[in-house]
């Protein structure tokens, strides 16, 4: 079973997701789903990966899951690890220029 972070934890990961990286999410989904998502927010997390409602250019949306690149984690600091390893690994996959950590 995936470990399940604390609720604030939760939180303060998908506010700052949500908020100070909101071009990521996208990019993260378009990137590891394969779907031309225009926009996404990141809804959740748990020690297996972490999960995306993405706004498809029709208008509907798609719920994706994308596993933790490095496997399972049971910390917050791994949390951070993860997303930039989305993060970098998508910018390689789709050709973009990732910006510094």
């Amino acid at each position: 079973m995936a470990h399940e972070f604390a609720p604030d934890v939760v939180a303060a990961v998908l506010r700052h997701m949500n908020t100070d990286h909101t071009a990521d999410n996208p990019l993260i989904v378009r990137a590891f789903a394969g779907i031309d998502a225009v926009s996404a927010e990141m809804t959740g997390f748990d020690g297996d990966g972490g999960e995306w409602t993405a706004q498809l250019p029709d208008g509907a949306e798609d719920a994706v899951r994308i596993s933790w690149p490095g496997g399972s984690i049971a910390d917050r600091a791994a949390v951070r690890r993860e997303i930039v390893a989305l993060y970098d690994t998508a910018c390689e996959r789709l050709g973009v220029t990732p910006r510094p950590h």
